[in-house]
Formats: structure tokens, C-alpha cells, sequence
């Protein structure tokens, strides 16, 4: 029985690859003045590459930046600070992310939440996306001290929603840090299709949000019965 849904934040309710393209478009027509030396789609595709998809802190992407392009008018510290607060911002969510929340609070489902990164900047941009009132628990690394795929910081995760880890419905990108991590502690894995990952070992895949209120019906309905929606 699933009575709790947890949910990875970036690349699965927030559509990161989106949103950080437009901010690094919006951060090269403010600063233009210090870029005016680099063509702007070169910039875009450099800060791309060196975010390697998240996995970089930016504070590593800028200072490579600043070397590479010899910008001298910002420094990487500004630069930095200028992404902490301008990114929020330019959070956009997948499809469907908020009605769905909704409809699993309306069958009466306990929502979770766990984040890699640091506290104040994933919760400004989960405040940005205006979802955060659905959530009962939200876990952040940072805070934590532990990070996925440490299956301690799953553990946290259920008992701050007052239920057991088998009653759990884990919801993420990643292969490792958010479906095998899940399910090696006992939780059902919905894995949110991502096509720079292979397929992987979860119990769902999706590639819409909105399959989630009838996953959860069908496992709820029939223990055990696998689907590819």
C-alpha cells in the first residue's frame, strides 16, 4: 500500500536543462558589458559543458569561465553571486507538475520531498515554482549532512512522513542517486524518463507526471503488478 510519494526536485519537477538556459541567456544580456568580447552563444555552450548538468557548482564553472575568457569587468565571485539570486527566477517546471501534486493530496497521499545541493538556493527555487505548500517533508542535503544516494537520507525521508519505507513511492532522474538508491531501501521506484540516461532498473517508467495519481491507484488496487506508462 502507498500512502507517500517523494519526489526528487531537479530534472523531475523542475525541468532544469530549461531553466538554466534561460538564466544564462538573461545573466549574458544584463552583464553584456563584461561579455562583450564573447560571442553569446559561445558563452551560453561553454557554461553548459562546464555545468555538466548540474553535477559542477558554479563557483568551480565560473572561475573557469573567467579564466578561459579573460573577463576582467566581474569577478567569478559576482558572477556566482549573480546566479544564486537571479536563478530562481527562471525556475519552470515540467508538465503537470502542479496538478498533480494536487491530485495526490486530494487522494489523501503524504508528499515528500529529497535534494542534493545546497539549502537556501533549492528552497528559493522550489519557492519559485510555487509548490511548496504540498509538501509535508522537504529534505535538503546541505542541511541534512547526507546526501542520495546515502540511504540514510531516505530512511529520514519516511519517517518524517510517518510511515514505512515499503510505503513509499520514490519519484526521480537519476539511475543511481534516485532509483537504485530507492529502491535498495525498500521503496517502490518511478523513474521520470530522461533521454541523456539508458533505460533503468525502476518498477515505472514515466514520461509525463500526470501518470503518477494512476500508478499509485494501480499499485494500491493490485499489490505487485508492474506498468510502462
Amino acid at each position: 500500500m502507498i500512502r507517500a510519494v517523494i519526489f526528487d526536485l531537479d530534472g523531475t519537477l523542475l525541468n532544469r536543462d530549461v531553466s538554466l538556459k534561460k538564466f544564462v541567456d538573461d545573466q549574458y544580456e544584463r552583464c553584456k558589458q563584461a561579455f562583450r568580447h564573447i560571442h553569446k552563444n559561445t558563452y551560453i555552450e561553454r557554461f553548459l559543458e562546464l555545468d555538466a548538468r548540474g553535477y559542477v557548482w558554479k563557483d568551480r564553472v565560473y572561475q573557469q569561465l573567467v579564466a578561459e575568457f579573460l573577463i576582467d569587468r566581474l569577478t567569478w565571485k559576482e558572477l556566482l553571486d549573480d546566479y544564486i539570486h537571479q536563478f530562481p527566477f527562471h525556475c519552470t517546471p515540467f508538465d503537470n507538475v502542479e496538478n498533480t501534486l494536487k491530485r495526490l493530496s486530494e487522494d489523501n497521499l503524504s508528499l515528500g520531498m529529497i535534494t542534493n545541493g545546497f539549502e537556501v538556493f533549492q528552497m528559493n527555487n522550489l519557492i519559485s515554482l510555487g509548490i511548496d505548500p504540498f509538501f509535508q517533508s522537504i529534505l535538503v542535503s546541505e542541511r541534512e549532512g547526507i546526501k542520495k544516494p546515502n540511504p540514510e537520507i531516505f530512511h529520514r525521508s519516511a519517517e518524517s512522513l510517518q510511515v514505512s519505507i515499503d510505503q513509499c513511492l520514490f519519484v526521480g532522474d537519476h539511475p543511481k542517486n534516485d532509483v537504485t538508491a530507492a529502491k535498495a531501501v525498500g521503496m517502490t521506484t518511478v523513474w521520470k524518463r530522461d533521454s541523456y540516461w539508458n533505460e533503468v532498473d525502476a518498477d515505472y517508467i514515466i514520461e509525463d507526471l500526470g501518470c503518477l495519481p494512476a500508478i499509485v491507484k494501480s499499485i494500491n488496487e493490485k499489490e505487485g503488478k508492474k506498468y510502462d506508462f
